[in-house]
């Protein structure tokens, strides 16, 4: 196996590998790391003071972990700024809420050029360079400028939009020009690629062969999917293994014979969380023998709490929490939990397999690994029923979920109530069908197929 190098914004630094907080994507890539004893590079999470950075480096397990931290500057330019202001917006259809400054695209290019920089160094014949997400676009085109010959792949993780909507951004063909240096470009989604192949061909008169090669700027590469997902069987066990949990048996014990309908998500304005809310409150006004009857649990941890849209969005939720809670709540009874923090992925799993609704509602969604978690965490005997956003890339794969139009807040309500009132046998139906298609591709193959990929182009 050729050694592998991979590029992430984060890093899961040995001391914090537990079985509990470890996700399945950090676990998948240090499983391929120690197999060929490669190297992780990434940002600390930590903004220095100091105006020279030197990278800190970690070896445990047949694994360098290369971590380094950012200035003030080149975070809120590279992070705050245009990775998060203007890409993630961008990339997610909002463009209401793009912010662009020529300053924080050049920021965000230094930042891409430091890495690229700090990795270089470390690079041998053969090694596969694995580049992940949008923060580091630009990182195949710096390593080529210093002549690395080495095979380059990047997974991008969140959508990748339409033509019509990349090209609102000023940097877009300098963008799609970087990307053309990796030899492997890989989406979540088949909708996805064609996006991506739509702006090659229509913008950059590049050629699809039928070996499956692109052909645009004097460069070959190929454009594949690779649906991630979840360490299903880990996840499965885990959520076996959580009838001592503290928090479970509070939950289960508060909740009475009230249905639990549960939400996850990361505080974001592209989750659709604010619609969920007033559908429920729509399902409460329209069929009133679910008052009482049921609950809506939303967790949402805080993320980017320092720029402004995370600000507002989380400004929204709290007085639409309290507006539904003000009209509908009894003495005993309240409509909506909204926990502005987190859990651990083993109390979540409890969560998830006693609640009857699963509500993963994105207005768009890169793929969406709590709507698989929320499958793999079902009794086999009693399972729940998971209600989809079409516009998650999850919905490509989850055809047992009940699939809406996140926008259309009636079709959430009935989604609910069809949920609330379906069958075991139909539920059994629609879970098994999910269930077989999570274990067959877990994140263990996702990472397996990735690398492939790129090893085949060095045949």
């Amino acid at each position: 196996m050729n050694r592998l190098i991979v590029l992430s914004n984060r890093v899961m630094l040995p001391s914090l590998n537990n079985k509990e907080s470890a996700g399945g994507l950090g676990v998948a890539i240090e499983e391929s790391l120690k197999k060929s004893g490669g190297i992780w590079f990434g940002w600390s999470g930590e903004v220095s003071k100091e105006k020279e950075i030197k990278p800190t480096i970690l070896t445990e397990n047949n694994i360098k972990y290369v971590t380094l931290s950012l200035s003030a500057e080149n975070y809120e330019n590279f992070y705050n700024g245009y990775s998060n202001a203007s890409l993630w917006p961008l990339f997610h259809y909002r463009l209401d809420l793009v912010e662009y400054s020529r300053n924080k695209y050049l920021g965000y290019k230094k930042v891409n050029e430091i890495f690229a920089d700090l990795i270089n160094p470390f690079i041998i014949k053969d090694d596969i360079v694995w580049i992940q997400d949008y923060h580091f676009l630009l990182i195949a085109k710096e390593l080529r400028k210093k002549k690395c010959i080495n095979k380059l792949g990047f997974f991008l993780h969140v959508p990748w939009p339409s033509k019509e909507v990349l090209m609102t951004l000023p940097d877009h063909r300098e963008i799609v020009n970087a990307l053309l240096d990796y030899d492997v470009i890989g989406f979540q989604t088949k909708s996805y690629v064609l996006s991506f192949l739509d702006y090659i061909v229509r913008e950059m008169n590049g050629v699809v062969n039928s070996n499956g090669f692109v052909f645009a700027n004097g460069k070959k590469f190929r454009v594949q999917h690779f649906p991630i997902s979840i360490d299903t069987k880990k996840f499965v066990e885990l959520s076996k293994n959580t009838d001592d949990s503290t928090h479970v048996k509070r939950l289960v014990n508060s909740l009475g014979e009230s249905n639990l309908i549960i939400g996850v998500d990361r505080l974001d304005y592209s989750k659709g969380i604010i619609n969920r809310f007033k559908a429920y409150e729509n399902l409460l006004d329209k069929y009133p023998e679910h008052k009482r009857n049921s609950t809506l649990m939303q967790i949402a941890p805080t993320s980017r709490g320092e720029v402004w849209q995370y600000k507002e969005i989380r400004q929204e939720l709290e007085t639409e929490a309290g507006h539904i809670n003000g009209i509908y709540s009894d003495f005993d009874w309240t409509p909506i939990r909204y926990l502005n923090r987190g859990f651990n992925r083993r109390i979540l799993a409890g969560f998830f397999r006693r609640s009857q609704i699963g509500l993963v509602t994105p207005f768009r969604d890169g793929m969406n690994l709590v709507a698989k978690e929320y499958v793999a965490a079902q009794d086999p005997a009693n399972p729940g029923v998971l209600i989809l956003s079409r516009f998650a890339g999850a919905a490509e794969e989850l055809d047992g979920a009940i699939i809406i139009n996140p926008y259309d807040i009636e079709a959430i309500t009935e989604a609910i109530n069809l949920g609330l009132n379906m069958s075991l046998d139909e539920r059994l139906h629609r879970w098994f069908r999910m269930i077989e298609q999570i274990q067959d591709s877990d994140i263990h193959r996702w990472c397996q197929n990735s690398i492939k990929a790129i090893e085949k182009t060095m045949v």
